[in-house]
């Protein structure tokens, strides 16, 4: 009976294991309250989505506790088991790079059509010009320019935090960590502080709600990675990771650097390139 357990293979067949129902309920659970609270359906709605947000955080922390284990302690992630986690990520950032292709279309699908005359509605919001009339953008050159050196300065301080994890420099790692987490929740700060003094508002038109859709669902992904970053952060302070077995730092660095990534074009393309088309129309 003993052989009949015994591993003769390098994959990771992983035990039962409750997480994936609990979290499907709760998500349930949660878009049953969001759904209800959005339509008034009824009072209790909003602690029905606090009910299944608390359930998906749990879920979160219980499943990622398991996985963290079985990397520290159960020895499971073999390096064949490690090529299928990175193939996973892979194809987890690639969906995420549609998300923002979704975003980059709407944006430009009206930004460089803006008097498509088989669109009324369109042609009727923005005059034919591009960004539509009465709409003050941002200055580029102001608190975007500051977020955007904020995040790449963020990149190098990760990049030093996983290159001092190869050669074995914990202080480095921690320290690395510290400043790209501490980054990371400025640029969190500074993007919220720019929100609040916008001249212009999710609803009502095409530019701010595209604005708002790419740069907030990118300000998500800022806030979703330092908190990816963190959890790292606390792990090394635990003793976890080492110069050959890291692949939840590995993964962080990987969404924290297509998060730059993503910035970089929204700065380009949505500020710049956007507040230059609302300079030339001003002078035209």
């Amino acid at each position: 009976m003993a052989d009949a357990h015994t591993k003769h293979h390098d994959y990771h067949l992983v035990d039962p294991s409750p997480w994936p129902a609990v979290g499907s309920t709760a998500a349930f659970v949660m878009a049953v309250g969001a759904v209800s609270w959005m339509h008034h359906l009824y009072t209790a709605a909003p602690l029905v989505f606090g009910a299944g947000v608390l359930g998906v955080l749990y879920t979160f922390i219980g499943w990622w506790r398991d996985v963290i284990n079985e990397a520290e302690h159960g020895g499971f992630h073999t390096r064949v088991v490690q090529i299928s986690h990175r193939y996973g990520m892979i194809l987890f950032i690639a969906s995420e790079v549609m998300f923002f292709v979704a975003w980059f279309w709407a944006y430009f699908n009206t930004a460089l059509f803006p008097d498509d005359l088989k669109d009324v509605a369109r042609a009727a919001y923005t005059h034919g010009v591009w960004p539509p009339v009465g709409v003050e953008t941002f200055d580029p050159w102001h608190l975007p320019l500051l977020n955007t050196l904020i995040l790449l300065t963020s990149g190098t301080t990760v990049t030093w935090a996983h290159h001092a994890l190869l050669e074995g420099d914990r202080k480095g790692v921690k320290w690395g960590l510290i400043l790209t987490v501490g980054l990371g929740a400025i640029f969190t700060c500074v993007q919220a502080y720019e929100y609040s003094h916008a001249a212009f508002a999710f609803s009502g038109g095409i530019y701010g709600a595209t604005f708002f859709m790419a740069t907030g669902f990118h300000g998500a992904h800022v806030l979703i990675g330092t908190i990816f970053l963190l959890v790292c952060l606390v792990r090394v302070l635990n003793g976890h990771f080492t110069p050959t077995q890291h692949l939840g730092f590995e993964f962080a660095a990987w969404y924290w650097h297509f998060v730059d990534v993503v910035w970089l074009f929204l700065f380009a393309c949505i500020y710049v390139w956007g507040h230059g088309a609302e300079i030339a129309g001003a002078h035209h």
